[in-house]
């Protein structure tokens, strides 16, 4: 009786524990709940058999996605009224997919599990190890509602540059063990540590590892607002581009202007000799540059995601990290057939080359983004060293109305942080907005508006620690930490074993 009571006060917590941690990301912004969360869920696994601990995984995952991304529903929703019973199956597969992951984690954990202080490290190595897998290798990668980015208005912020988001999400996992502790037993030496944590992240968010590369230039972004089930019909197409012509020529003035995603909606061929070529005399005659999107189709026929800027220096960037069951089908034939049930039609994408010429605007060398490309930072600095900020263009149409536009803003933000390089981020609902080298929001539009954002940018040289190594060398760290605590826990059982036999040989005889 006692032990079934036990199991559903375990289930209850990492249920709860689940939903606390998506209350720590944006929009919430309860920052202090990611370390009760990973607190509450250590306790829940505390002397937990294998198989159980599966269970109480699972639930933390599924209570994890199925709150902090809800929005994959809203997306299938797009344009229809009440409630469907397909994209809630669809939606609930995906959030089941992903708490995989924790129950997976849990399982090992459990499985592995070190009886010292070593345990903290044991269990933050083997946390951050899974978050990468489900990060960066399965399914192109789903690096959302990782521990790092709930801290970007914290001290903890100071860590991003230096360790990027694995290595601060290590650092935040073994600061709630050591919370976890002292919840347990007053020790000074765990308020030191927690303390040290705390204040060496402070002291490192005040380091500028980058400088100024020249003279501040003024930027616009806009803001379209064009709502996605209106976007692609062909009765829009006309008025569309017109307004986002208008909405250009009022800011003339600004050296760079900004368009979001696929805000002309229409293939490079068809708007080329016409509406693009109008576009380009008012960039030269204006001496600006402008920055737009469109989908590209080459002579083979392969169509790209693209960003196309024109100007003193025109150029086009091709997306390289598309965004599965959204721009290409995994799985296929299943999760074509899947799709076809909820009404949910998606464009074939192909990949554009890692190795891209960076495009020029305003005088200064620029890294793109495209949508769900500022969710991987090893990306975003890949050429970052002769690049002076960051441009992304994101079209979150798809979830209106959700917490998703919120969520995606602090990831962007992120970005700008690992890089040491102002974010200019042009959407089509939200959240359009300019980031500073330190991820600070300077100047940022209304959701869900037609509107448009200006203000001063400064081209950023040097690099940040993080940006001259990347993920790979934290990384390697992490896992050599986790493989030789792996090692010592496996001695450690021989050991036990070998010495207890021969101990009781000696007793035997």
């Amino acid at each position: 009786m006692l032990m079934n009571v036990l199991n559903l006060h375990r289930k209850y917590t990492a249920i709860i524990s689940g939903i606390l941690l998506t209350l720590s990301f944006a929009p919430f912004d309860l920052y202090y709940l990611a370390f009760l969360a990973i607190a509450l869920l250590k306790s829940a696994l505390n002397n937990l058999q294998p198989k159980q601990a599966v269970n109480i995984g699972f639930l933390f995952g599924l209570s994890l996605f199925g709150s902090g991304t809800s929005w994959v529903y809203v997306s299938m929703m797009l344009g229809k009224q009440g409630f469907a019973f397909m994209p809630f199956i669809m939606a609930l597969l995906f959030c089941s997919f992903w708490a995989i992951f924790l129950a997976v984690f849990s399982y090992l954990y459990t499985k592995c599990r070190i009886a010292n202080k070593l345990d903290i490290l044991f269990f933050s190595s083997l946390w951050v190890c899974l978050e990468y897998i489900r990060g960066e290798w399965i399914l192109n990668g789903f690096p959302w509602l990782q521990l790092a980015y709930s801290q970007i208005d914290t001290p903890f912020s100071g860590y991003i540059p230096l360790f990027g988001v694995y290595g601060t999400s290590f650092i935040i996992v073994i600061t709630s063990c050591l919370l976890l502790k002292l919840a347990y037993r007053f020790n000074k030496l765990n308020i030191l540590l927690i303390g040290s944590i705390f204040f060496l992240g402070l002291g490192l968010a005040n380091i500028k590892w980058v400088e100024p590369a020249g003279d501040a230039f003024k930027v616009t972004l806009i803001q379209g607002n064009i709502a996605q089930k209106d976007k692609w019909l062909l009765e829009n197409k006309n008025k569309t581009l017109k307004q986002y012509y208008a909405d250009t020529s009022k800011h003339l003035d600004s050296a760079l202007v900004i368009w979001p995603e696929t805000s002309i909606p229409a293939y490079y061929s068809e708007v080329k000799d016409g509406y693009l070529a109008s576009l380009q005399e008012l960039a030269l005659s204006n001496e600006t540059d402008i920055v737009t999107s469109l989908p590209y189709k080459n002579e083979k026929g392969e169509l790209y995601n693209s960003v196309l800027i024109l100007g003193q220096k025109t150029g086009l960037y091709k997306k390289i990290h598309l965004l599965p069951f959204g721009e290409y089908l995994p799985w296929q034939p299943i999760s074509g057939y899947l799709l076809s049930l909820v009404d949910v039609r998606l464009g074939m994408f192909s990949s554009g080359k890692l190795e891209q010429t960076l495009l020029t605007g305003a005088g200064h060398k620029f890294v793109t983004s495209i949508c769900y490309e500022d969710a991987f930072g090893q990306l975003s600095i890949n050429q970052v060293k002769n690049a002076k900020f960051l441009v992304n263009l994101t079209n979150d149409g798809w979830f209106d109305g959700s917490i998703e536009p919120y969520q995606h803003m602090q990831i962007a933000r992120m970005r700008a942080l690992e890089s040491g390089r102002f974010l200019l981020r042009a959407t089509n609902t939200g959240m359009t907005a300019i980031v500073s080298e330190k991820g600070e929001l300077i100047a940022q539009a209304p959701i869900r508006e037609r509107a448009s954002v200006t203000g001063m940018v400064t081209p950023m040289q040097g690099l940040t620690p993080y940006a001259k190594v990347g993920d790979k060398q934290v990384l390697w760290l992490i896992l050599v930490l986790f493989l030789i605590l792996l090692s010592y826990q496996r001695f450690s059982y021989w050991a036990c074993g070998f010495f207890s036999c021969e101990h009781n040989k000696n007793t035997n005889q």
